[in-house]
């Protein structure tokens, strides 16, 4: 029982499903104002009533979800005020999909109707107008200042609103409202398609058979022209196929507009549809227009009896724009699946129709102009006036780059990009984490700034130059915007180029079936590996094989997410795969045509103790050799390993990667040019030196001092082939690195061992000491 009243409480409270507080009162002059909401994006639609001085209901309610979406207020609907002047008015917040719903909402205790003549379905971290209402005081007064009645206000005063809707397809969607006194019926056809595609709608030939709908039918054609102004045109089907005009007698037949039937001077008088409204937003297109029911040209057009059931054709499709031969926006075949791109039904437009549940959710929401970044062209930033900013409200002034407004800027990891900034010298450019851009911590936000600046402005005399090179811990979106105002710019797409551009070196593994990427730093690496072939999972490991290596796995989980996961391996059974807890960074995983991706990074020197757990001890010394192993597989689990996710294929042994270097080499017993180094060393070590120094003890006997010259050779000839050795091993390791201990002890030595003859060369000849010894006498 308690788990019940439970989740019916938490229903009440996160979707405002309550009836208005009983101790609220009706003395304001805004109650029973009620009107549409106005679309501005995330396809908001609804109806708004005032009921009392605290709270408002909210019916046919339709909004894709943002991220903090509140109910907001404002004084007006500038961005200014909208941006810095705008406030919450409400406790209710609005953070998933709504399908038509209905509900009440509660106004904070402080807010009265007279403080928001706005109200606002507000985005706060993009600051984004999904819809709002322009709250009217609907109480008149007269002449001796007493209130009068209360002016009627009209239901469904927005073209985005109508009495009906019919679902056609999953992505077109018919709605109308009916006007008898007119003898007309408003029709808003609705798509989730592209900006450059037409939507189609109309009542076929009665006399028509099933299989011939098309023939003879009434049809209005929809759509967008380059400018993005929407249009609407009658157009009567006698065939099968695109309009084709006939060269020889200027006929036309197939698809065509009523006017080209009748000759340019009939335009006006053929077409019996009128615009009304029409716009584009998140990928869908909404136009509305007008025609009559039945005075219409009965040698084109199609009466419509409003309460008869009557056959109507729909398609959606690609638009051929106009050219000198058919100066029309003309609808080219719409192919496809029937019920998917085409269909028909029977409708009858006098019945209440409402099976539209919900916003259409187009799958590619972005209409603006993408601008992909090259290397070798600079990307030329400048200012122009708002005409089709995505994200409502905007300044009058916002960034063009290359000639077009606020478009998406693509680039690519490890790619440089140039700017020429020509915006003007109140107008400096940076790239930053914040969507709204201005300076966020003017807001007291924090933001990531990849580029750019408050010195980054310039003028088309004199421009600035800005080159940022995005790396692979550059976020997959971020922003360009101005330091100076807020929402100028917009969004940059940053996509993985080749991984040869994200990291400094790159070896092929053995069996050259995984490829290794590296780039040092100074207290890190990152690593990337690519598989070369098709495999459910991709495995690296550090060691000279699967037992007693540190290893690293990537695969693609069921629900399409990618993992990396760390382990140490003491055995070759399942159960000897212990799952470990390293320290990774920027961790990627992806599938490509079946070919698994990972990427991370990691510190050099795990921050944890040597011997407290595994991964402490995996420290990776860039001045040594990484013997690296790698494994794919079919399956991979994130928890309870079985034999099953075994590799089906594995590298045959480990390759040397010098990370140093930047080259890999398979693994040897020893390598030659490292073999000469140690057997001189034995040579200068174990015989030379040792036999200087039983030279001048044991060999004092033979004549003259024969044994002094043997000592002698003996440790400059030790000495010189200690630093010969010394020579090839920093060739072979292609610099002189002290991290490792063999090279300190090797240098502790190599000095030791020059002290003994600089103290005989330095120290006085014996004739020397004689004559000194003599003086003294």
């Amino acid at each position: 029982m308690l788990r019940e009243t439970l989740l019916i409480f938490l229903s009440l409270f996160f979707f405002g499903y309550a009836d208005p507080a009983p101790k609220c009162t009706r003395n304001s002059s805004f109650i029973d104002f009620e009107s549409d909401f106005i679309m501005v994006q995330h396809q908001l639609r609804g109806h708004f009533k005032i009921i009392d001085d605290c709270s408002f209901r909210v019916s046919q309610f339709d909004m894709l979800s943002g991220s903090d979406v509140h109910w907001w207020g404002a004084i007006d609907t500038d961005f200014d005020n909208f941006t810095n002047g705008g406030f919450i008015v409400s406790d209710h917040k609005l953070n998933h999909t709504y399908a038509n719903l209905t509900f009440v909402v509660q106004l904070m205790k402080n807010v009265t109707w007279d403080m928001i003549p706005v109200l606002s379905v507000w985005d706060i971290p993009t600051a984004s107008n999904f819809g709002h209402v322009l709250i009217q005081n609907i109480t008149t007064k007269n002449d001796g200042g007493e209130e009068k009645e209360k002016r009627k206000v009209s239901v469904h005063t927005e073209p985005t609103m109508f009495d009906n809707c019919k679902v056609l397809s999953k992505d077109f969607r018919v709605r109308w409202s009916l006007n008898l006194k007119e003898d007309s019926i408003e029709i808003g056809l609705e798509g989730a398609t592209g900006v450059m595609n037409y939507m189609a709608f109309g009542w076929a030939n009665p006399n028509a058979t099933d299989s011939e709908l098309m023939i003879g039918a009434d049809v209005a054609v929809t759509g967008f022209k380059e400018d993005g102004l929407p249009f609407v045109d009658d157009f009567f089907i006698t065939k099968y196929s695109e309009c084709v005009k006939n060269s020889e007698d200027g006929s036309v037949e197939g698809v065509c507009p009523d006017s080209i039937y009748e000759g340019p001077d009939r335009v006006g008088l053929v077409n019996d549809t009128r615009l009304i409204y029409g716009h584009r937003s998140d990928g869908v297109s909404l136009v509305r227009y007008k025609r009559p029911l039945s005075q219409v040209d009965g040698k084109y057009d199609q009466s419509v009896v409003q309460s008869a059931n009557m056959t109507v054709i729909w398609a959606l499709g690609k638009m051929r724009a106009p050219d000198t031969v058919l100066p029309h926006y003309l609808p080219q075949n719409h192919g496809g699946l029937p019920f998917e791109t085409f269909g028909h039904l029977v409708l009858n437009v006098s019945q209440n129709v409402n099976d539209c549940k919900g916003p259409l959710d187009a799958g590619d929401k972005e209409d603006q102009d993408v601008i992909i970044a090259d290397a070798k062209v600079p990307l030329v930033v400048s200012t122009g006036p708002a005409l089709h900013y995505p994200n409502p409200p905007n300044p009058a002034k916002i960034l063009y780059i290359n000639k077009k407004e606020a478009p998406v800027l693509r680039v690519e990891r490890g790619v440089p990009v140039t700017f020429s900034i020509q915006a003007g010298h109140d107008v400096a450019l940076y790239i930053t984490t914040d969507p709204i851009g201005g300076n966020a911590t003017l807001r007291n936000l924090t933001e990531t700034i990849y580029a750019g600046g408050p010195e980054a402005h310039g003028v088309q005399a004199s421009p600035t130059e800005l080159v940022w090179a995005p790396d692979r811990n550059t976020p997959d979106q971020i922003y360009y915007h101005s330091v100076y105002e807020k929402k100028m710019g917009w969004r940059v797409e940053v996509v993985d180029g080749g991984l040869s551009d994200m990291y400094n070196n790159s070896v092929v593994l053995d069996d050259q079936q995984v490829t290794f990427f590296w780039t040092l730093s100074k207290d890190s690496i990152s690593i990337a590996a690519r598989g070369e072939k098709k495999s459910g999972y991709l495995a690296i490991g550090f060691g000279s094989g699967m037992i007693n290596s540190y290893t690293y796995v990537g695969w693609v989980d069921d629900n399409g997410v990618g993992r990396v996961n760390t382990y140490w391996i003491d055995g070759q059974d399942a159960s000897s795969i212990h799952l470990t807890q390293e320290n990774l960074t920027h961790v990627r995983c992806k599938t490509e045509n079946g070919m698994i991706t990972l990427e991370f990074t990691r510190p050099l020197v795990p921050s944890c103790s040597r011997g407290k757990r595994p991964e402490c001890n995996n420290i990776i010394d860039p001045t040594t050799p990484l013997k690296v192993i790698w494994a794919m597989g079919s399956r991979w689990s994130n928890e309870h390993l079985t034999e099953r996710n075994m590799h089906t294929v594995t590298s045959s042994r480990p390759i040397l990667v010098q990370l140093m270097r930047g080259s890999a080499e398979a693994e040897q017993d020893l390598l030659p040019v490292l073999a000469v180094h140690g057997f001189m060393m034995f040579l200068a070590w174990g015989i030379l030196l040792p036999g200087g120094i039983l030279a001048a003890r044991y060999l004092k006997h033979l004549k003259g001092d024969n044994w002094y010259k043997i000592h002698v050779y003996l440790q400059y000839s030790g000495l010189a082939i200690i630093f010969l050795a010394l020579l090839f091993a920093v060739a072979e390791l292609r610099g002189f690195h002290v991290s490792s201990t063999h090279v300190k002890f090797g240098i502790a030595a190599i000095v030791l061992a020059c002290i003994q003859p600089a103290n005989a060369f330095l120290r006085p000849q014996n004739n020397q000491m004689e004559s000194s010894q003599h003086l003294k006498g």
